[in-house]
C-alpha cells in the first residue's frame, strides 16, 4: 500500500482513481493509517481505503477467503466503462509491483485509445 501511496501521483497522471479495501473498519484503517502508513509515507495514504465489513465487495470479486474470513490481496484493473480489464490476486506473503500497475494501465489506455487497432506486446515498454 505504501509503494503505491509512493506514486499516487504518476497513476493520477494517467487519469487512474485509487481504491483500496479490506473488511477492517473505518476505525482500523485510520488508525492504520495514523500511526503506521504515516510513518511510511509523508502525508499518509492519499486515496480512498474503503471498508468491505462482512466480505460482501470481496466475494463479488473472489477474493474473500470464507474459510479465514479475510480477504486476499488482489488488484483490479476497470475502465471507464466499469468493465474489468485485468486483475492480479497473490497470497499475502508476495508483494505487487506498482510499476508493473502503472505499465498495465498505460497498456491498456493504449489500446482503448486505438480501438483496438494497436496491442502491446510482452516486454511493451
Amino acid at each position: 500500500m505504501s509503494a503505491v501511496a509512493e506514486k499516487y501521483s504518476e497513476f493520477q497522471k494517467l487519469g487512474a482513481e485509487i481504491l483500496s479495501m479490506s473488511i477492517d473498519s473505518m476505525f482500523v484503517h485510520k488508525m492504520w493509517n495514523d500511526h503506521e502508513l504515516s510513518k511510511m509515507v509523508n502525508g499518509g495514504v492519499p486515496f480512498a481505503m474503503l471498508s468491505d465489513a462482512g466480505g460482501r465487495v470481496g466475494k463479488i470479486y473472489g477474493v474473500f477467503d470464507e474459510d479465514a474470513g479475510v480477504e486476499t490481496r488482489g488488484r483490479f484493473i476497470i475502465d471507464p466503462d466499469g468493465v474489468i480489464q485485468g486483475y492480479e490476486v497473490l497470497t499475502p506473503p508476495v508483494g505487487r509491483n506498482v510499476h508493473e500497475s502503472l505499465r498495465q494501465i498505460q497498456a491498456f489506455q493504449l489500446v482503448r485509445a486505438s480501438k483496438g487497432t494497436e496491442a502491446t506486446p510482452s516486454g511493451w515498454k
